[in-house]
């Protein structure tokens, strides 16, 4: 064990800088001194997951889970029942999401549900899309889908008056 005695300001300024100059300054990740655009040997081999081929095609999207349909137009006092009755008929309903307005205590007016296959999905929205849920007309569309959206008639978005 070393013992340090310490008589005045002046030794404890000195042994500061002493030790200042033999740490030596690191700067930015990794601490690569000699030539900081150099790649790492990790960023060299690392391999990454690749996103999915982007095509031409246009379509429905399988979201991570399962085919997701998104339904509008819900009229704001309808129960989770009074959807996922009439969508029950085409295939087990995986997941079924109703988002409530929080100052009303009623539905928002639109539905996220969520079929395992892409045949009962795809039937749901067929036959569904136009049909009536507690006299309100509902409509019914892939929540995601590949390429780019089609304009819908009488898009809001480029009418200004």
């Amino acid at each position: 064990m070393m013992d340090i005695h310490v008589e005045g300001d002046e030794f404890a300024e000195d042994h500061v800088q002493k030790i200042k100059e033999k740490a030596t300054r690191r700067r930015g990740r990794g601490f690569n001194q000699v030539n900081e655009n150099q790649e790492t040997i990790e960023d060299r081999t690392a391999e990454y997951e690749a996103m999915e081929e982007e095509s031409d095609e246009t379509g429905p999207k399988r979201s991570i889970e399962g085919w997701i349909l998104f339904v509008t137009g819900i009229q704001e006092e309808s129960t989770e029942d009074d959807i996922a009755t009439p969508f029950g008929d085409f295939g087990m309903i995986k997941n079924i999401h109703l988002n409530i307005d929080r100052r009303t205590g009623y539905l928002k007016g639109y539905a996220l549900i969520e079929y395992e296959s892409f045949n009962e999905a795809k039937n749901a929205l067929n036959a569904m899309n136009g049909k009536e849920i507690n006299g309100q007309q509902i409509a019914v569309s892939w929540a995601f889908v590949k390429g780019p959206l089609k304009e819908r008639k009488g898009s809001h978005k480029h009418n200004h008056h």
